[in-house]
C-alpha cells in the first residue's frame, strides 16, 4: 500500500472527498477479502488494491484534463457569506447551521459575520474564510482532530 501511494502520489490521500472515501472502503474490502476470504493469496489482494489505485489515478487525470467531467463528478464550492451578508439559501442547501458557520468563522480568528469578506464551503468540506481585515493574514482551519491552525499568507 505504501508503494502504491508513492507511485500514484500523495495527493491521492491529501484531501478526502466522497469519491476518495469510497475508494478507501473498496481497497479495504478487497484487501480484507484477500486476508480472510476464500482466496487468501497475497497476490489477489495486491492486484485488487493496485487496480483500484490505478482506476482512481486515471479518473483523477481525466478530471484534471476535462473540466466538464470534473464538474459532473464533483460539486462546486458554495459561497456562504459575501461582503458580510449571509446567503441563507446557500446555507440551507449545504445543510450547515448558522452556529456551525459562526464557529468556523471564529476558528479563523474573525469575530463576526459582518467582518467576513468571503466564506466558501470548499469541495473537500472545509470552510474558507477571508476577513475584511486589510492586513491580509488569513488562516485555514481543517476540521480534522488537530488543534493547531495552519497559516497561509
Amino acid at each position: 500500500m505504501v508503494i502504491a501511494i508513492r507511485v500514484f502520489g500523495k495527493n491521492q490521500l491529501s484531501q478526502l472527498n466522497a469519491g476518495d472515501v469510497v475508494l478507501l472502503l473498496l481497497i479495504s474490502n478487497a484487501v480484507q477479502n484477500a486476508m480472510v476470504g476464500p482466496d487468501t493469496s497475497l497476490q489477489g489482494g495486491l492486484v485488487a488494491a493496485l487496480v483500484l489505485f490505478a482506476a482512481n489515478f486515471t479518473l483523477k487525470r481525466i478530471m484534471f484534463k476535462n473540466p466538464k467531467f470534473k464538474s459532473f463528478l464533483e460539486e462546486d464550492p458554495v459561497i456562504l457569506i459575501r461582503d458580510g451578508k449571509l446567503d441563507e439559501p446557500a446555507l440551507n442547501r449545504a445543510k450547515i447551521t448558522r452556529d456551525e458557520l459562526e464557529e468556523s468563522i471564529r476558528e479563523h480568528g474573525v469575530d463576526g459575520i459582518e467582518n467576513v469578506r468571503l466564506s466558501i464551503l470548499e469541495v473537500d468540506g472545509n470552510i474558507s474564510v477571508i476577513s475584511m481585515d486589510k492586513t491580509g493574514e488569513q488562516t485555514h482551519y481543517t476540521r480534522i482532530k488537530r488543534k493547531n491552525k495552519r497559516k497561509y499568507i
